[in-house]
């Protein structure tokens, strides 16, 4: 998930007092973790409770009503609403402590950087303990990385994190979230880690399996898996392409069923699971993990649970067939051609159904470690004759390797969805970047960002960012708060379209008819430089940025709105957005940024 690490809250005791006011109507929930005839289980003020959730922004409503019970965070800061929202809607939470990635800049081994961790991890759990959601702390996620996951000084570190929080909060169990159960990970958790209650597991295609394969790393504590789904695009192959074969949502729905049930009959071990994602999330594909489309249709997986968890639905989503082509199976396509893809699609009720076609350039990369990032070019000139289960298309220009999708809903809330790749024969021909409307939004404010903060540079792993801080925002409910906490060197973050790109790959935005790049700023004391701007990518780069503009900017610790003038500019191509950067100070630097766009 996000990759944002997390910065230090102000005051533990009197967050902790002021929360502990706040749900003292509800009171917090006392959870336990109790073995009985050779089976693990959760009680929940005193009732057995078994897992039964889905991770992600969507409808919290809609998740209890189809019986789930559970949902996860992956970081604790400014999450007021959402404990509020699974309250309300009678889910409990696994609180998820957001701990540093080495692939972050992290480190593991230096004893300032752990404590300031500690501390933070410490405020947090002072903060919501008492909300009445708590479930579980979930501490850290995959933050052993993908390789052997053997560096026992991250294992050391959580041990510490998870003694003190049982100290603090000996109502609600600890678990850490590694990624699969490869190398050393489950053994050093077992060996280190006496104070980690539960082992959290993100597993995909393994994940029926893993049952036999946890036992087999060494496993004796009792499991949650926290995150499952689909296969994984680095655990399937390439076809003819080079690309993915994406499953379609009625084929998901039967992954997702056959890993469920490989979970229900783990009695002993096992404690439940959280499917991912509960929403949608640009990751290899537009459309590979999400169980919820943006619009809040629901996908046939979402179907599949509730009939699992005793809740049938009485309309049922349109099931889908893989999408053909006229041309052959993965065909390599002329510019300018014609060619019509079909899918077989039907409603298990009859329902009128409505399609959606989408042409979108194939990412370069599948394998983004979690990160979100923005969705590839697309190409609505070419969709040409769009049907339910037919779309005739216009071959684009350029060649390379393209994505078509289907959308189909049934008008009564239900989704189904397909996607296939062809390439096109032909130079590759970049293309053009998009013109959004404008405002476009960068960070804060309203709207999807275009822009991923995805470039750090400099002292990397001195860089906190906080996405959603409560602490007086300018607009709506947060702002982002930010900590250079070095006294010396130098560090930044780069808004990249697309993300972690240096100017090899295409993307951008065109805002020609943008005036200037507005947004708000304030310093934590007063009197912080820092220096602001875009247009970072040279001309030396393929596709740089075609303007280039950087501020200085002083602090008040009043919010002061900040414009950057572009007029008369050439923006045919901003690839990054924005930027910021500080140098030392001779102390850390921390200020805020809200409704960061362009205009």
């Amino acid at each position: 998930m996000t990759a944002i690490v997390p910065s230090i809250l102000r005051s533990a005791a009197a967050l902790g007092l002021a929360c502990s006011a706040l749900f003292a109507a509800d009171g917090p929930s006392t959870v336990q973790l109790v073995q009985k005839d050779g089976s693990w289980q959760l009680l929940r003020d005193g009732k057995p409770f078994v897992v039964r959730g889905a991770g992600g922004d969507a409808s919290k409503a809609l998740l209890a009503s189809i019986g789930g019970n559970t949902c996860r965070t992956w970081g604790a800061d400014d999450i007021q609403d959402r404990l509020d929202d699974a309250h309300k809607n009678g889910l409990a939470v696994v609180v998820g402590i957001w701990l540093g990635h080495e692939r972050h800049g992290f480190k593991w081994n230096d004893p300032v950087a752990v404590k300031k961790q500690f501390e933070m991890a410490k405020e947090q759990v002072l903060k919501w303990k008492d909300h009445p959601a708590v479930l579980a702390w979930g501490l850290g996620n995959e933050m052993e990385g993908y390789a052997a996951g053997d560096n026992v000084d991250i294992w050391k570190g959580i041990q510490d994190i998870a003694a003190m929080v049982k100290q603090i909060d000996p109502k609600h169990p600890t678990l850490t979230t590694v990624a699969e159960v490869g190398g050393k990970r489950v053994e050093l958790i077992h060996s280190i880690c006496k104070d980690i209650d539960i082992v959290g597991i993100n597993t995909y295609a393994g994940c029926a399996s893993m049952p036999e394969r946890y036992r087999k790393a060494g496993g004796t504590k009792p499991y949650m898996i926290t995150e499952y789904g689909p296969a994984g695009t680095w655990e399937i192959g390439k076809n003819p392409l080079g690309a993915v074969d994406e499953p379609t949502s009625t084929e998901k729905a039967k992954s997702y069923k056959g890993a469920y049930d490989a979970l229900a009959a783990d009695t002993k071990l096992c404690l439940g699971s959280i499917a991912f994602a509960w929403g949608s999330k640009v990751e290899a594909t537009a459309t590979w993990y999400g169980m919820v489309l943006p619009d809040d249709s629901k996908l046939e997986v979402v179907d599949m649970y509730a009939a699992a968890w005793g809740r049938p639905v009485k309309n049922r989503c349109p099931q889908i067939q893989a999408i053909a082509f006229d041309a052959g199976k993965y065909p390599t396509l002329k510019p300018g051609q014609i060619v019509k893809a079909t899918s077989v699609v039907t409603d298990p009720e009859g329902d009128a159904m409505n399609a959606e076609w989408i042409i979108a350039q194939e990412l370069s990369d599948y394998n983004t470690g979690g990160d979100a990032i923005a969705m590839p070019p697309t190409f609505p000139e070419d969709i040409l004759k769009p049907a339910v289960g037919s779309c005739e298309f216009k071959v684009p220009e350029g060649g390379g390797v393209y994505r078509i999708y289907t959308y189909v809903r049934d008008g009564k809330g239900g989704a189904a969805l397909a996607s296939a790749v062809f390439k096109v024969d032909g130079p590759k021909v970049p293309p053009k970047p998009q013109k959004p409307k404008l405002p476009a939004p960068v960070a804060g404010g309203e709207g999807e960002p275009l822009w991923a903060a995805s470039g750090y540079m400099g002292d990397t792993g001195s860089i906190q960012m906080q996405a959603a801080s409560s602490e007086n925002p300018k607009v709506g409910k947060s702002c982002m708060k930010v900590t250079f906490d070095k006294g010396n060197g130098w560090g930044g973050v780069v808004w990249q379209s697309p993300a972690n790109d240096w100017g090899n790959a295409p993307g951008g935005f065109n805002l020609t008819g943008a005036k200037k790049l507005s947004f708000w700023a304030r310093g934590a004391a007063g009197g912080e430089k820092v220096k602001f701007g875009f247009g970072i990518i040279g001309n030396d780069k393929p596709f740089g940025d075609t303007a280039k503009v950087e501020r200085e900017v002083v602090m008040t610790s009043e919010w002061q709105q900040i414009d950057i003038d572009v007029a008369g500019r050439d923006l045919s191509r901003i690839k990054t957005g924005f930027m910021w950067v500080v140098g030392g100070q001779g102390k850390p630097v921390t200020f805020y940024l809200d409704d960061v766009r362009w205009e």
